[in-house]
């Protein structure tokens, strides 16, 4: 099982570069297993035991399965994610003609780290909206095969760079996509418009705008002398939304669950489609009658907020607080913040263990150093939008928000084992 749900993972870390790209494979797997797609726009009728989802935006997606009970004496269980990663997003006008090379001006979208995106062999990947025939459209587009790259600077130009190198996001990240011959320009739309053709047969009279990330044409893989990593883009946080997709698919119980993965968390999640948002409020006022119901039901779920945790370097260990330094292939972790930045209590925390202990998944625990900031998720922004109870967890990684990051092969499986048991899981606290 753990090889098959490591595979199923890297071949969907390969069809999701962007957030529009996960959420399309996201939705394609919920189809696969009998899921409905509902329009937002279109009256809903959903009954005991049904099955949907909806995506706003191309890029957030929230699935839904109806249990038999009513849901004010049932309760939801909820897992969240989200389905944005850092990135290099390209700007709206974008060509840079220089000393005879084509590059792209680029925009970095959230906390990312900057120097592993040097070197790469990197594409392109993302929404282009188009006008043909009278009609504007948006498609979604991959490059996949490398059309760019940032060389470095050579040691022998940049003396310091192995002394601490501070990079200037305007002028030392336009990606380089070709070299071009004297006087020659060449416009960004222009390419857009041939990728379209060539990948979708589509003869566009104009493109209009875009929204576009760089990514890094390496595929993931289950890496190290006895296999004991599995390496990837985008494993924060693509890595808990395939987990969550394969424990409500895996979910034989009939109770009520929803999975939630949305956009935009990495820069804040206030949009339409994220977290901080009114989506999920929206979807779930829809499926319950006005009234008391509402907070009834609320009351009587849990979230489970699924987010990448910091794995104990063994070169940087002095980084964690000492007696909660999770270690990869150590099992889920439970993160905690005083200060809210994680919604965690002890009651929610302790549910979350104690499903832990009766499916035999090792279990740990994340608090930040006191002496250094903590980050945040989904979880905290949830639960003040809902009111429901939360526990924030995530698997231990290593190089969050680098272009590649790295994680436990054995600890998919021990997440997926955990969600499955919560999904079916009668009587919450």
């Amino acid at each position: 099982m753990r090889a098959e749900l490591n595979q199923g993972l890297i071949d969907f870390l390969k069809t999701s570069p962007t957030p529009f790209h996960a959420t399309r494979s996201l939705a394609q797997r919920l189809e696969a297993a009998g899921y409905q797609r509902f329009d937002e726009r279109d009256s809903w009728r959903s009954e005991g035991g049904g099955r949907f989802y909806i995506t706003r935006n191309d890029s957030s997606i929230i699935a839904v399965k109806l249990g038999k009970r009513p849901l004010a004496e049932s309760g939801i269980r909820m897992v969240g994610a989200h389905t944005d990663s850092p990135c290099l997003r390209v700007k709206p006008h974008p060509e840079l003609h220089k000393n005879g090379f084509w590059q792209l001006g680029v925009e970095v979208y959230g906390g990312a780290l900057l120097a592993p995106w040097f070197d790469r062999d990197l594409s392109l990947a993302g929404r282009v909206t188009y006008r043909a025939a009278g009609k504007v459209e948006s498609q979604l587009i991959d490059f996949q095969r490398p059309i760019a790259v940032i060389p470095n600077l050579a040691i022998h130009l940049n003396r310091d760079a192995n002394q601490g190198w501070p990079i200037n996001a305007q002028t030392e990240l336009p990606p380089l996509l070709a070299q071009l011959a004297a006087g020659e320009r060449r416009e960004f739309r222009d390419l857009l418009a041939e990728q379209l053709s060539r990948e979708h047969g589509i003869s566009a009279d104009a493109v209009l705008d875009f929204e576009l990330s760089f990514y890094d044409t390496q595929g993931a893989a289950v890496t190290g002398l006895e296999g004991d990593f599995l390496s990837g883009a985008r494993l924060d946080n693509l890595l808990s939304c395939y987990a969550g997709l394969q424990a409500l698919l895996g979910s034989k119980n009939e109770e009520s669950c929803v999975l939630v993965c949305s956009d935009h968390e990495e820069v804040g999640s206030s949009s339409a489609c994220g977290a901080d948002g009114p989506m999920l409020e929206q979807v779930l006022r829809r499926l319950l009658p006005a009234g008391d119901a509402f907070v009834r039901t609320i009351q009587r779920s849990l979230l489970v907020s699924a987010d990448n945790a910091h794995g104990l370097h063994p070169n940087y260990a002095d980084k964690h607080d000492c007696n909660h330094g999770p270690l990869l292939n150590g099992g889920p972790v439970i993160k905690t913040n005083s200060n809210q930045r994680y919604a965690t209590n002890s009651e929610t925390a302790g549910f979350f263990r104690h499903l832990c202990l009766t499916e035999e998944v090792p279990v740990q625990s994340f608090v930040t150093r006191s002496d250094l900031g903590c980050g945040s998720t989904i979880g905290p922004i949830t639960a003040s939008h809902l009111g429901i109870r939360t526990v924030d967890i995530g698997l231990p990684t290593f190089a969050m928000h680098s272009i590649r990051e790295l994680a436990g092969s054995h600890d998919l499986a021990h997440l997926v084992k955990v969600l499955t048991a919560f999904f079916g899981c009668a009587e919450l606290v």
